[in-house]
């Protein structure tokens, strides 16, 4: 094949053997042009390529106490998007002001979504969302990989109040505790001679539950995953949701700088996070219960008022989790999690109490396994 060289022809002149008139010759090269600059964007950013997008805590971007099918998202996005969230420590302005956090140092959206948002649940949670997933259905699993959390804030909080907590017998009185963070260090300031190290996390990250369910409270975790308060799900560690709804409708908030499995007075150290996370959508996919993985270990969740019926159910999605990705036999599984695995308390306070089981994966030794 014999290509042209492109030249340009002053009046009028041959190339490759057609002859092109000025007018002619000059509409070719505005094509020619128009079709190099749109090829060179397309490159920069085609429309099939991964977004990143910035979803911050605003009136108008956050479900105040709520998972629900029927609530509007306020995101669309597609499967392999990254989503950049800004979320908000779940107190008052007032509060905090009154606990002595200095005013210059209470976020203005905090004051914004306290002033202007009315359409509240029973839950307490200010919560980014809903975000709506291109193409997630009922059956389908929502892959949520924890890219990055930042603090946001240099405080937290911890509380208790009157009826709350795991002994409120014994604590039958409100207070409430300004904790500074050392953001260089990574530690939180706890009384003098104290120092907690860092491991911030969301407290509640999770999906609309299925129509039926209606508005549900953000306070108990459940099929929907939502307010887990699971210390292991840092920075670097993926959770994976079953979907129930059309889109999934993700929310995310309640963050925690760190906190102690069993949550036993019913805070963490809240505050505000900044959070990175990459949706995948998983057709393939298909499990009845949020699980969720870390670099190390394999976890499996039960949710239930009940502490005892938690800890049988995050046994058995264990159980169901070996069968299924490490075709073991279900003796072998029940036997392994017996020997290897960890059933930690996730939180003891939220209405329904949330175990986990954790499954180290350095015990697959063949690669097949891991």
């Amino acid at each position: 094949m014999r290509l042209c060289p492109l030249r340009f022809i002053s009046h009028h002149g041959t190339a490759c053997g057609i002859i092109w008139s000025h007018s002619t010759w000059r509409n070719m090269r505005a094509f020619i042009l128009l079709c190099v600059i749109s090829s060179a964007a397309f490159a920069q950013n085609p429309a099939s390529s991964p977004q990143t997008y910035t979803l911050k805590a605003t009136p108008k971007t956050v479900a105040w106490g709520y998972y629900d099918a029927a609530a509007a998202p306020v995101l669309h996005i597609r499967s392999g998007d990254t989503v950049v969230f800004e979320t908000l420590i779940t107190n008052s302005p007032e509060r905090l002001e009154k606990a002595g956090v200095p005013p210059a140092q209470v976020q203005q959206s905090l004051r914004d979504i306290y002033k202007e948002v009315t359409n509240k649940g029973p839950g307490g949670h200010i919560l980014n969302g809903p975000v709506y997933i291109d193409g997630a259905e009922p059956g389908d699993t929502l892959e949520v990989r924890i890219q990055k959390i930042d603090l946001a804030i240099p405080y937290a909080y911890n509380a208790f109040g009157v009826g709350r907590g795991f002994l409120p017998e014994d604590f039958p009185y409100a207070k409430m505790k300004i904790i500074p963070l050392d953001r260089e260090r990574m530690v939180a300031k706890f009384a003098p001679g104290i120092e907690i190290p860092l491991h911030p996390f969301f407290g509640s990250m999770g999906e609309a539950p299925p129509e039926a369910a209606g508005r549900v409270s953000s306070a108990p975790p459940g099929i929907h995953a939502g307010n887990m308060d699971n210390k292991e799900l840092v920075e670097g560690t993926t959770l994976y949701l079953p979907v129930h709804v059309r889109g999934a409708l993700f929310e995310i908030g309640d963050g925690h700088a760190g906190q102690g499995n069993g949550e036993v007075d019913i805070t963490a150290l809240e505050t505000s996070l900044t959070g990175k996370l990459q949706f995948i959508l998983r057709k393939d996919l298909k499990i009845k219960y949020p699980r969720a993985e870390t670099p190390t270990h394999y976890i499996s969740m039960g949710f239930h008022e009940e502490l005892y019926e938690a800890t049988r159910q995050a046994v058995r999605e264990m159980i169901d989790f070996l069968v299924s990705e490490k075709h073991l036999s279900r003796d072998d599984a029940y036997m392994l999690t017996s020997v290897a695995g960890d059933e930690d308390i996730s939180e003891l306070v939220d209405g329904n109490k949330g175990v986990h089981v954790m499954m180290p994966k350095a015990i697959f030794t063949k690669g097949e396994a891991k």
